[in-house]
């Protein structure tokens, strides 16, 4: 069963005993609270998978078996090694009758197709995946359930909306905080391709690469017209007939 464990004794002193029980498959765990001493367990590591892969997990009662006798416990924190992202230790922590404990529980949501705003391509805003609550050890929530039927574009769910178990308080209690929301589509617009034939911005460039004639500046008409001037007979005959005029004169 995935909510059941079996564990040893170990006697480990050293790293390198503990390297030495972790090359075997086995993970070092500790088991702590309530009136009994603190224990040092070792844990199968492939049994563990099943258990551990899990958003639940830290917030999930397991039943340990430690050399034939069971007890109720709850996983407070797990390390992993840095290369290979394997557990290398978990913190077990008694589950004491009548007692309280604060932890955080993950949200989960259900209904997505039966929200009219993420119908019409809202999206859901998570702002809290899990939340942290003050309740009793024996009645904690593996999770809390959002349902989002009926929830429209700009709506929020806030945590006096969920159901809580009995006895079961947010650690926050100066509001009521949001957990999700349902928010606008976020979708850029694409401009508008020009019709054919239709003239835009930048396009005279181009017209002219095409062959497009194009008017020509004032400056190209003057010169042309001065070009045009020099051309012509009767200024050449009158230019003649001024220095042959020129001539006589200083004779």
């Amino acid at each position: 069963m995935k909510n059941n464990l079996k564990a040893t004794k170990r006697e480990t002193k050293t790293s390198k005993d503990l390297k030495v029980l972790r090359e075997k498959g086995l993970i070092p765990a500790i088991l702590y609270g309530g009136k009994s001493p603190n224990l040092m367990l070792s844990i199968e590591e492939k049994s563990l998978t099943n258990v551990f892969n899990s958003e639940t997990f830290l917030s999930r009662i397991i039943n340990i078996d430690i050399d034939g006798k069971t007890e109720k416990v709850l996983p407070r924190e797990m390390s992993y090694h840095i290369i290979s992202d394997k557990p290398i230790h978990i913190d077990f922590m008694r589950v004491v009758k009548g007692s309280n404990i604060i932890l955080e529980v993950p949200v989960i949501f259900k209904n997505n197709s039966e929200s009219p705003g993420l119908k019409r391509g809202g999206v859901l805003n998570i702002v809290r995946r899990k939340v942290e609550l003050k309740c009793d050890a024996e009645n904690i929530p593996e999770n809390l359930v959002v349902d989002l039927t009926g929830l429209d574009i700009g709506a929020s769910v806030k945590i006096s909306s969920i159901k809580l178990p009995p006895n079961a308080k947010p650690t926050i209690t100066d509001r009521d905080f949001v957990v999700a929301t349902v928010a606008p589509p976020t979708i850029v617009k694409e401009p508008e391709k020009p019709a054919e034939g239709e003239v835009v911005e930048g396009a005279e460039g181009e017209a002219a690469a095409e062959g497009t004639e194009v008017a020509p500046t004032k400056e190209g008409e003057a010169s042309k017209k001065d070009d045009k001037a020099k051309d012509q007979p009767g200024d050449k005959k009158q230019a003649e007939e001024k220095k042959s005029s020129e001539k006589k004169e200083k004779k």
